[in-house]
């Protein structure tokens, strides 16, 4: 099984570590742009925050992997 990362503000992503997801921060738009373009090979899943995902969603191309789910608001 791959990776799970969760990006976003670093308040409502870092409780996921502790179920051994990775957290990667993004409080900008360029924080999270940054986190996505550092995403290795292995990761399978992806949890973000509305935000990040609003930063995100002219890279979100919909494609199997990673899996994106995006956390309510």
């Amino acid at each position: 099984m791959g990776t799970v990362v969760a990006i976003g503000e670093w308040a409502r992503v870092q409780g996921w570590g502790l179920a051994g997801v990775e957290v990667l921060g993004g409080e900008d738009r360029a924080a999270v742009q940054h986190s996505w373009d550092s995403l290795g090979y292995d990761v399978s899943v992806v949890i973000l925050t509305p935000a990040a995902a609003e930063a995100l969603a002219d890279r979100l191309d919909g494609s199997a992997l990673p899996l994106v789910a995006v956390m309510p608001p």
